[in-house]
């Protein structure tokens, strides 16, 4: 694998969807993967109206720069969801919502919990689907390689794992792709045998720059905010 910590050392023109992912306004891909985590952790704090018009501007936002990619995420997903609400509803103690239907009526507290947990995972799709339209493969494997850095610490190789990340993307990409009704054939599929035909996987890699820094520093003073008002109202 080659990994370029030169942006300007590849030879071949960027085409128009990489010189406007790469457009000044954007951060490092590094960057943006730190604050989607952090924003990942912070929906997990919030509750009630914030959290609900948060989860809205970012499904508002999702369906606007990429709707189908949010749609198939949500599609992806739609069983985890609904199971999450059914298990909240009917397990969470409580009063009954319908107290004639005895056991089967679900729980009042739990269908808020519910409908509250569902918002936080809304609002996660939401957010990563911002953040795979933004960021093309390449650079969803250059930034997690760069936030691998503390791997070296440990003694593992940044580059092997890169590789890894690569390949993982690509059959999933390949399966998300199959267009199979039935479960099984999809499972067949993901399992099936597959050819590995040489290759090499080029990264170009760049330091963060002093708004990427700001950036980090901006995200995580929010996110520690969060948890201490949190912390204020419970």
């Amino acid at each position: 694998m080659d990994i370029s910590n030169n942006p300007d050392a590849h030879q071949q023109p960027a085409s128009r969807q990489d010189r406007h992912l790469d457009s000044a306004w954007l951060s490092h891909s590094a960057v943006q993967i730190y604050s989607w985590i952090c924003l990942s952790l912070a929906v997990q704090m919030l509750n009630g109206y914030i959290l609900i018009l948060l989860a809205g501007l970012l499904i508002v936002y999702s369906f606007r720069i990429s709707p189908v990619r949010y749609i198939l995420l949500l599609s992806r997903t739609r069983w985890i969801l609904s199971s999450m609400f059914v298990i909240y509803a009917y397990t969470t103690p409580g009063e009954a919502l319908w107290p004639q239907l005895g056991s089967f009526s679900p729980v009042s507290d739990g269908i808020v919990d519910g409908l509250m947990q569902l918002a936080r995972l809304l609002a996660v799709l939401a957010g990563l689907s911002i953040l795979l339209t933004l960021l093309s493969q390449a650079q969803l494997i250059a930034g997690l390689y760069s936030l691998s850095r503390p791997f070296c610490l440990l003694g593992l190789s940044r580059e092997q794992f890169a590789v890894r990340l690569a390949l993982s993307l690509r059959y999933a990409e390949s399966a998300m792709q199959e267009s199979s009704i039935h479960w099984r054939d999809s499972i067949e599929h993901m399992l099936a045998p597959r050819q590995v035909v040489p290759g090499f996987i080029e990264l170009r890699v760049r330091s963060l720059c002093w708004r990427d820094w700001v950036q980090v520093v901006a995200v995580s003073v929010a996110l520690l905010g969060v948890w201490l008002l949190v912390g204020v109202w419970l």
